[in-house]
């Protein structure tokens, strides 16, 4: 079954390409990647990855794509992310196909973000996808003694910081919804796993495995006419929910914000709308409990903390007013480069697009 064109127009200027999207088809060259009864994946990810860069190319003249290989290629697995942020990307998307060893068989699409693998099942993923590196010449020391093959190597993934991983994570699950919605296909989740490639990108970035090689009648499917189409229209229907939400965004909070107000101030204005969400700056993340007057706060005065994953992460400001934290956001912004928007509702940390929605529906 065939996934139908999205019936969602890409905005934006035609003239100006000002939206940067990298497409990564993963292996290839003398880098099979995982190898099925009757095809290689290095060749089932490049078809994928043209096909889903020639929808958008089609659809969306504001989008300049950037493909790491369009040919039968070897890219070292840094050299895709450096392609990835010399051109500025807004989006990083890695396109895989995925395998199970000793004649196991599953079906399905799952999609990944970077973090630390949460079972066996997903390390073994990124096991398999970061061996690329073993391609590679003096790959010890540019991974700085990186063993794909040693658990012991994933321990620098636990504490982590990915100020993009809310809009990665909100990308994978536009994506599984197509797969599994639009497309029919069986849905395995997003999930988090140590990936190499996604480490180094400084953007929103995802690793999409298509499905399974190692299974007969998926593996006839992945080299199909039809699934190819499907699968390619499924990640390009949910990459134009994701540009559209992102634009929404942009064009609505173009005008100015008012100044920023005292903390008591904040405090009053969010007491008095409660049921909204509270908008706040996270500026930094360390594993110790920092003071008031510690100097890697660069003088800022009101910071707070909570804790997550064992870290105590701080953060500035406090509003139901998303236009005014991101205008507060401006104003630190060349002592934090790194900070971001996080988004509380009733003392708990939620999602930042739901939280920007419920304030959208309240304007």
């Amino acid at each position: 079954m065939l996934c139908l064109l999205a019936s969602l127009p890409c905005y934006g200027n035609s003239e100006a390409k000002d939206f940067v999207l990298v497409i990564d088809a993963g292996h290839g060259g003398h880098d099979p990647g995982a190898v099925g009864r009757i095809s290689k994946e290095k060749d089932i990810n490049l078809k994928v990855a043209r096909r889903v860069g020639e929808l958008i190319e089609k659809e969306c003249h504001d989008v300049k794509v950037i493909y790491t290989r369009k040919r039968d290629v070897f890219i070292p697995l840094n050299r895709r992310a450096q392609i990835a942020n010399e051109a500025k990307a807004d989006l990083f998307i890695s396109i895989h196909t995925n395998s199970l060893a000793r004649n196991h068989t599953a079906k399905g699409a799952s999609t990944w973000t970077l973090g630390l693998a949460k079972s066996q099942a997903n390390l073994e993923v990124a096991k398999r996808e970061n061996s690329v590196i073993l391609f590679e010449d003096d790959y010890q020391t540019r991974y700085a003694g990186f063993d794909p093959n040693s658990a012991e190597s994933y321990i620098i993934f636990e504490f982590m910081q990915d100020k993009y991983m809310s809009q990665s994570v909100h990308l994978a699950s536009l994506v599984q919804q197509q797969f599994k919605q639009t497309c029919r296909r069986v849905d395995r989740g997003v999930h988090q796993a140590g990936f190499l490639v996604l480490k180094a990108s400084a953007m929103p970035s995802i690793l999409i495995e298509l499905g399974f090689i190692s299974t007969p009648s998926e593996e006839r499917y992945l080299n199909s006419k039809e699934g190819i189409n499907t699968l390619s229209n499924g990640i390009f229907r949910a990459f134009l929910a994701y540009k559209q939400e992102q634009q929404a965004r942009t064009h609505h909070y173009t005008a100015p914000a008012p100044a920023t107000t005292s903390g008591a101030q904040e405090a009053a204005r969010t007491s008095a709308s409660v049921s909204l969400p509270v908008f706040k700056i996270q500026i930094l993340a360390s594993s110790q409990l920092l003071l008031p007057n510690d100097k890697r706060l660069k003088g800022l005065k009101d910071v707070h903390h909570y804790k997550e994953n064992g870290l105590y992460k701080y953060t500035y400001g406090a509003s139901n007013d998303y236009g005014q934290i991101q205008h507060l956001k401006h104003s630190i912004a060349s002592k934090f480069k790194d900070a971001f928007i996080i988004a509380f509702k009733k003392g708990e940390k939620i999602d930042i697009h739901q939280a920007i929605q419920e304030y959208n529906e309240h304007q």
